[in-house]
């Protein structure tokens, strides 16, 4: 697996990532939040074939550089069903929280199922849902990292007071589907640093071992 671009985009400084096989440049870009014409830079400049735009859920600002991203390179974008409806709240969503003008929300051409594996050259990622955060949420999972979207990070977990939000739900997924990986595994969460599924097991003070939830 190769990490080409870590960068945190937007308004709300959402981590975007642009990750696959550095032998034949097939990328996946997850989560593009914002900065459509930079990540177009990026990607043109890497020479890079992107094979799909994969949201890990459909907040307002994980997927604003989306349909502008669909439209420069060619890729389909790829969201969880259960997260569709939420897309029809993207705009007034960026009035009501932060009084700006959203784009229209992105097209949806594949939908992002239960193990199914997306493939970038040699790179697989798994899609197991997470939800809580929203009904869709998604993690992508390889043999060499977690993509966590808000699902988890570091010290932390996804608000759940949103519609659709279930608190729940989300520590459910955390420990069945994520927590029982190996501990070793980097996380990618959907905003802020980088972690490890051992390090939040063990301190996360909302799912981690000593949590009371």
């Amino acid at each position: 697996m190769k990490l080409f671009l870590q960068r945190a985009v937007g308004p709300l400084a959402c981590n975007c990532y642009v990750v696959g096989d550095e032998a034949t440049r097939h990328a996946l870009v997850i989560d593009p939040g914002g900065d459509a014409d930079e990540l177009a830079a990026f990607i043109k400049q890497e020479e890079l074939v992107v094979t799909a735009l994969v949201a890990t859920h459909a907040h307002f600002d994980h997927i604003i550089a989306a349909e502008r991203l669909r439209a420069l390179t060619g890729a389909p974008f790829m969201l969880h069903d259960a997260d569709r409806p939420l897309l029809d709240w993207m705009q007034e969503s960026g009035r009501l929280f932060l009084g700006i003008e959203l784009p229209p929300p992105p097209e949806v051409d594949t939908a992002a199922t239960e193990g199914q594996h997306l493939v970038a050259g040699s790179l697989e990622l798994e899609v197991v849902h997470t939800p809580g955060h929203s009904p869709g949420s998604i993690s992508l999972i390889s043999s060499e990292a977690v993509f966590s979207g808000d699902t988890l990070f570091a010290g932390s977990i996804g608000r759940t007071d949103l519609p659709g939000g279930d608190a729940r739900a989300l520590v459910g997924a955390v420990r069945s589907k994520l927590f029982s990986l190996d501990e070793s595994l980097p996380v990618y969460p959907g905003h802020g640093p980088m972690t490890t599924l051992g390090a939040e097991r063990a301190h996360n003070p909302f799912v981690g071992d000593d949590a009371s939830f």
